[in-house]
């Protein structure tokens, strides 16, 4: 497989898409339509008291090529969560899809904590107006921390086939203080759930799905999943546990995985056919991470995003066939 980079599509600094945020344009997730595709993408406002980011979900409206930015979203498309909830500090990512005939959701929802920084589930939301807005069915997660799974559950991402609804999720493990980190570190793996709603899912079993290939301390994040000529294929993004935030080696890469029955996964990154631009000065020079893989008027297509985590916007990149 190989992707033709098509180049970064979508710029906060330049077409800011909410008030305030102007930076940040992470997890970038696509909705076809007819004529257009709306990508879903979180930004960040900062907070003037305490200087820390709240994630907002909006979208860019853009030409079924990706060339052409045809409008951004005016208002964030989902209001924060209350007060003591999952999401009260922030959504990321919004993973979308249709479902009949309304547009559902799964969120990541963070929360702050005390002794280590955040805490996450995910949660469901559903659209009545083709996307524009999404309402929470109720004000908890569809899918949290569970007996196997103590920490950190997020990054969901939802196909439904044959009559099920599968999930693709990151499940945290106990966070770890290394040496060259202030605080604790997280890390998180890659698993698997079934449902036959989209709501209430099977049980989660603490299974990591796709093997590592950094040691034990591989982080494995936002897995995206499609079928494509007869075979069901992941991308993902993954690092090391510690001094990964400005040390380019240790920072996201995106990885490949595929199967042929949903269950056993076969890793093999040098199919992933997409790697970090040779150019130092180039947005995606030193980071690829928070991939998106989908189908659009016959090509396959995959969003991402570069260095900072996003911080400059995302790319994208057709499959060469």
């Amino acid at each position: 497989m190989t992707w033709r980079k098509l180049g970064r599509i979508y710029d906060p600094v330049r077409t800011p898409s909410l008030p305030n945020c102007t930076e940040f344009a992470q997890s970038p997730q696509a909705l076809v339509f007819d004529s257009f595709v709306r990508i879903y993408f979180c930004t960040r406002e900062r907070d003037s008291r305490s200087g820390k980011f709240l994630s907002h979900v909006s979208f860019v409206d853009m030409s079924p090529d990706l060339r052409s930015i045809i409008r951004t979203a005016e208002r964030s498309v989902l209001k924060p969560g209350d007060t003591g909830c999952f999401d009260e500090h922030g959504i990321f990512p919004i993973n979308v899809l249709r479902v009949n005939d309304r547009i559902r959701g799964y969120t990541t929802g963070w929360s702050r904590r005390v002794s280590v920084s955040v805490e996450t589930s995910i949660g469901l939301v559903v659209s009545h107006d083709d996307g524009e807005t999404f309402e929470r069915i109720g004000p908890g997660p569809v899918l949290t921390r569970s007996l196997f799974e103590p920490c950190l559950v997020g990054d969901g991402f939802v196909q439904h086939w044959n009559g099920t609804f599968h999930m693709w999720y990151i499940f945290g493990l106990p966070w770890k203080q290394f040496p060259d980190s202030h605080q604790p570190e997280r890390i998180y793996k890659i698993g698997h759930v079934t449902s036959s709603d989209g709501i209430h899912w099977s049980q989660q079993s603490g299974r990591q799905i796709v093997s590592d290939v950094l040691g034990d301390d591989e982080c494995q994040a936002l897995p995206t999943v499609i079928h494509r000529n007869g075979r069901y294929q992941m991308w993902f993004c993954y690092r090391y546990a510690s001094d990964f935030r400005t040390n380019p080696e240790r920072g996201y890469r995106l990885g490949y995985a595929h199967s042929d029955d949903l269950i056993t996964w076969t890793r093999d990154d040098r199919e992933a056919g997409i790697d970090v631009s040779p150019d130092a000065d180039d947005w995606d020079s030193r980071m690829m991470c928070y991939p998106h893989a989908f189908h659009c008027h016959g090509l396959t297509y995959l969003l991402y995003n570069g260095n900072e985590f996003g911080r400059y916007g995302f790319g994208a990149a057709v499959m060469d066939d």
